[in-house]
């Protein structure tokens, strides 16, 4: 029987017992073997949780020593609204076009193949301006797992592809569709979009987005389902 709050995909070995946040900090502390770095994706449609359950676990695997496990999220790779505009893309800001996704494959290769010595700078977002800023996240040395997250991480189409075999396992974070909606307008309001506004974005884009992301639940390793999620904080 598969477990209360994730659900496997063919050919996956599933526990006995239910899972919950705890079982899945357990699962990603032991991607690490053989002295290699790990790369963990989490993956799932927008306002699924992706966020929020990587920066769960991050601290929760980084406790209070010194920290081996860092968060790089896909959202760094977001092209700058400049170019978006130039493309003529920018009201589809967020579809999958408007990344780097060879640029973001590039990086989890060398996080995953070339670990060296030094420090790797990975670039972030800022929510509230909605850009991405270059050199935002630094992996150290010791940084034996990264956590990415993004909604685009299964997806077969332009360089999307080079993501998936660079990851050691892939969550799918999946909500029921109100609550994930809920969420995702809040989110929208929380960064300065009106009610209006928020709904407006959500389902003139997020939607379509979410449409996409939908199809590629298939080729996750598991399905992280509400009871296995945190909650956002406030």
């Amino acid at each position: 029987m598969t477990p209360p709050g994730v659900r496997a995909r063919p050919g996956w070995q599933t526990l006995s017992v239910p899972l919950t946040f705890d079982d899945l900090v357990h699962r990603a502390r032991t991607l690490p073997r053989g002295g290699r770095r790990a790369i963990l994706g989490i993956a799932g449609s927008p306002g699924a949780g992706k966020s929020t359950l990587a920066e769960h676990l991050v601290r929760e695997l980084n406790g209070t020593g010194d920290p081996w496990v860092a968060h790089v999220p896909m959202d760094g790779f977001h092209l700058a609204d400049a170019e978006l505009e130039r493309l003529g893309r920018r009201d589809r800001k967020g579809a999958p076009d408007t990344f780097d996704a060879a640029g973001y494959a590039a990086l989890l290769r060398r996080l995953r193949d070339e670990p060296g010595d030094d420090v790797v700078y990975a670039p972030g977002f800022e929510r509230v301006l909605e850009q991405p800023l270059a050199g935002a996240i630094p992996v150290p040395p010791t940084a034996r797992l990264v956590i990415t997250e993004g909604n685009y991480l299964l997806l077969t189409t332009g360089a999307w592809p080079r993501v998936r075999p660079l990851l050691d396992e892939v969550w799918f974070c999946e909500l029921p569709e109100p609550e994930r909606v809920r969420r995702l307008v809040a989110r929208h309001e929380r960064f300065g979009k009106t009610h209006e506004e928020a709904v407006a974005w959500v389902s003139r884009s997020d939607e379509r987005n979410a449409e996409l992301v939908a199809t590629s639940r298939g080729r996750a390793d598991l399905v992280v389902t509400e009871p296995a999620l945190p909650r956002p904080e406030a």
